[in-house]
């Protein structure tokens, strides 16, 4: 269980002017005005900031192995690497696994960044900032960054593939719509050994529901390992006194050990 001082308030990140659509200002109440007769607040739109955990609806939790919604069917080449893999979680959780995330003493040596959108499986929270034409994602797992550009820029034409792919957003009223390509294939897309290729599209929907609840509406299409699009969702709850702790990968084998004996009992 990871350790948290309550009371220590995160400096939530400014909400900048030119980031967010003004709100407006409420008028003065007056002396004898009581509480319950007064508007609600309005949800700041188009404000994503702040330190976010994922929620577990539906029995999601730490450990789970994969997305929640219909699997689309593998095509011949997915299944071909899909039997391949030797996951540390699932139904076909093995001791020696070969994820590329986790080490362990007789598989792979781990630690590899999970990809997007596998990192929202792993029950470590992350933190969104937002400045003038960006939005970051710092995941506390391993201090993983995502940077996705809101400057009205498109994908170019030369990516080099990576493990977090190439992110481009663009506000859709109080909805952040994220594009991302440019994967390598090196990640993959659960816990349980589904691959991806390098023609790996993620996009993703991400928007408040309410001011403590961010929900993320996620596609995943690729044409060389599925057959149609796998879309899921998940949603994370706003944690105003936590902080992103240090997290390494490398400081934490017993933790991992213990989450590959939990896949392998189920």
């Amino acid at each position: 269980m990871r350790c948290r001082l309550v009371g220590s308030m995160l400096p939530i990140v400014a909400m900048l002017s030119f980031s967010y659509e003004a709100q407006p200002q409420s008028a003065p109440q007056s002396s004898g005005q009581s509480a319950a007769t007064r508007a609600p607040a309005k949800l700041a739109t188009r404000d994503l900031a702040g330190v976010w955990d994922t929620q577990y609806p539906g029995g999601f939790k730490p450990g789970t192995s994969t997305f929640f919604g219909e699997i689309p069917p593998l095509t011949s080449w997915g299944q071909a690497q899909f039997a391949a893999t030797r996951p540390s979680l699932g139904p076909r959780a093995v001791p020696d696994s070969t994820d590329p995330v986790y080490p362990t003493k007789l598989g792979a040596p781990g630690c590899f960044p999970p990809g997007v959108p596998r990192i929202y499986l792993h029950a470590l929270p992350m933190e969104i900032i937002q400045v003038p034409g960006r939005v970051f994602i710092r995941f506390e797992l391993d201090h993983n960054l995502r940077e996705i550009w809101t400057d009205g820029r498109s994908h170019p034409s030369d990516l080099n593939p990576t493990y977090m792919g190439h992110s481009i957003g663009k506000w859709e009223g109080d909805t952040l719509v994220v594009d991302t390509i440019g994967f390598n294939d090196k990640t993959w897309l659960d816990r349980e050994g589904r691959r991806h290729s390098e023609d790996l599209h993620v996009i993703e929907r991400m928007r408040r529901t309410n001011h403590h609840t961010l929900q993320d509406d996620i596609t995943m299409e690729d044409p060389k390992a599925l057959t149609g699009p796998w879309n899921t969702r998940v949603t994370f709850e706003l944690r105003p006194d936590w902080e992103i702790l240090e997290h390494t990968c490398a400081d934490n084998g017993n933790f991992d050990e213990n989450l590959q004996m939990q896949g392998q009992s189920k």
